[in-house]
């Protein structure tokens, strides 16, 4: 089965319509918080949005892209983002010079995203322009860029393509390849509405 598509108001930019330096101000900016967690059970993870200054993205629509991600009862669970106090996860876009330095010791060629322990480390040229394995559909691959990278900060690991033709899991390296699997952004991309409240 396929996954839906995405109504026409969620396609984001084009991939490459924005042009990202190869590095900015090396500082993050917290974007206020105050947005709640999607009503349901289970438990509430508090995180909070960082942004590297100098970026040409608009913090506010970074943050709200990441909560309406996270939020989806297709992702991990329920988040709440705040500006301050104890967090379990922080989301942090960044240019691709500033994700290096923050990834280390692994090393991400200036185009990979990763987990660094306590931040969600999303590098900014990706965010802009995607990968060919989504096929142009940049508002997927957000999503699924944020799903990978904060599923490793609640504990999950990366996981294979399971088989010919299904779907990736959203663990699995899909930026780097999707081996014989189809993309997918999300970690449980067959629940439905009702069943995440």
């Amino acid at each position: 089965m396929r996954p839906k598509p995405l109504a026409p108001g969620e396609r984001g930019r084009a991939p490459g319509e924005v042009r990202v330096p190869h590095y900015a101000s090396g500082r993050y900016a917290v974007v206020k918080g105050g947005a709640p967690a999607r009503r349901g059970r289970g438990a509430v993870v508090r995180y909070l949005v960082e942004v590297e200054r100098g970026l040409p993205f608009d913090p506010a629509e970074f943050a709200a892209e990441v909560h309406r991600t996270l939020n989806d009862v297709r992702g991990w669970a329920r988040f709440q983002r705040v500006d301050d106090g104890p967090v379990q996860v922080r989301v942090a876009l960044s240019s691709p010079r500033l994700t290096s330095r923050q990834c280390l010791p692994l090393r991400t060629g200036g185009e990979l995203s990763c987990w660094n322990g306590r931040r969600s480390v999303i590098n900014a040229l990706r965010w802009a322009e995607g990968v060919p394995q989504y096929g142009g559909d940049l508002t997927a691959y957000r999503r699924y860029l944020i799903g990978h990278e904060v599923g490793h900060g609640l504990g999950h690991h990366h996981r294979p393509c399971p088989g010919p033709g299904r779907l990736a899991p959203v663990m699995t390296q899909q930026s780097k390849s999707l081996g014989r699997c189809r993309p997918n952004p999300w970690p449980y991309p067959h629940r439905k509405p009702e069943e995440g409240r």
